[in-house]
């Protein structure tokens, strides 16, 4: 596997395992308060669903020249990438909440609970709380894996780090039988957000028609140099703040 392929795995694997430990929490809300059987049949739904959606675009975008296909995904993984990386910074320097898996699963365990009565044969409630949460969640897999698989040719590679997130995610949480509060997940939203913005920078470039040095050994450098600014913002935030929140001395 070179390092380009690596990267490829690393960076679907980390972005698809936030994604399910998200999904997971809400599944794992609604099942538990309400209906098992509805929640799982959501599940299952979306799951449909999402593969539908992948058919449809995984060829429309393996079809487009490859200088307008690095474009296109190097400026949708910007877009996305640049919203993971900025909420991340504001999270890192405490200007934003951090995400807290207990804290979600209570609110929509709580919701679940004012929902009404559970329906003694598939629960609506369950089903569509679930059907939403994975189909949501789950659009951005299928994103991630398309846009770096279809740009390396290498779906298969993408989709395979995909699976092997969310099976380990699923095995996790049906092991402790609740949110996977532990994961490192704001950490980890950093980290896709680093690499979806430099892989974003990279390959928009490259389709625009730039040429970077060393071709792909060019992301040794771009990945650290992104992550460098983002904790350098980080720290100018944190200063700010501190700042701001300083007791002026009022003189007399």
């Amino acid at each position: 596997m070179t390092g380009s392929e690596l990267g490829l795995a690393l960076s679907v694997f980390l972005a698809c395992a936030v994604e399910a430990v998200e999904a997971l929490t809400i599944v794992l809300a609604v099942g538990i308060t309400r209906s098992w059987r509805s929640a799982l049949s959501g599940v299952g739904a979306a799951a449909v669903a999402l593969g539908a959606i992948t058919a449809a675009l995984g060829p429309a975008l393996t079809a487009l020249p490859i200088g307008v296909l690095r474009v296109v995904v190097g400026g949708l993984l910007l877009i996305f990438g640049l919203q993971w990386l900025r909420k991340a910074i504001l999270r890192a320097a405490g200007l934003k909440a951090l995400h807290d898996e207990d804290a979600i699963y209570r609110e929509e365990a709580q919701a679940a609970r004012l929902a009404g009565t559970v329906d003694a044969g598939l629960d609506a409630y369950s089903f569509v709380i679930s059907f939403k949460g994975v189909l949501l969640e789950g659009l951005e897999v299928v994103f991630i894996v398309l846009t770096f698989g279809a740009n390396q040719h290498r779906v298969g590679l993408a989709a395979i780090a995909a699976g092997v997130a969310v099976a380990l995610v699923t095995l996790a949480g049906v092991l402790a039988h609740s949110p996977l509060a532990r994961v490192p997940e704001n950490t980890m939203k950093f980290a896709v957000g680093v690499m979806l913005t430099s892989y974003g920078m990279f390959w928009g470039a490259e389709g625009c028609g730039a040429h970077w040095p060393g071709t792909d050994a060019s992301l040794l450098a771009i990945v650290p140099l992104t992550l460098l600014a983002s904790l350098a913002m980080v720290a100018v935030l944190r200063r700010a703040r501190a700042t701001v929140s300083a007791p002026r001395t009022v003189r007399t």
